[in-house]
């Protein structure tokens, strides 16, 4: 049984202004997979994972994960929940 990928997708796209249908378009998939991943309810291939992290142009560290990701309040300013 795989591992759920956690994931940061839908805050990157909201900060960037990006839809779920455009960037499904740019990395070659159908939207409704986009909503699926950023729901938890599909792991991305590690082509697609590497796909949307080089659209926006962030490691595919800073957008998927294993493990929980915290808060991105507590990441900046450095309070544990």
């Amino acid at each position: 049984m795989s591992e759920q990928v956690h994931n940061r997708l839908a805050v990157v796209r909201a900060e960037r202004k990006v839809s779920r249908q455009a960037l499904a378009e740019a990395v070659g998939v159908h939207y409704q997979t986009i909503g699926y991943i950023e729901r938890g309810q599909y792991n991305p291939s590690l082509d697609l994972a590497l796909k949307v992290a080089a659209f926006f142009g962030l490691p595919v560290e800073a957008l998927f994960s294993l493990k929980p990701f915290q808060p991105l309040t507590s990441e900046i300013y450095g309070r544990k929940q």
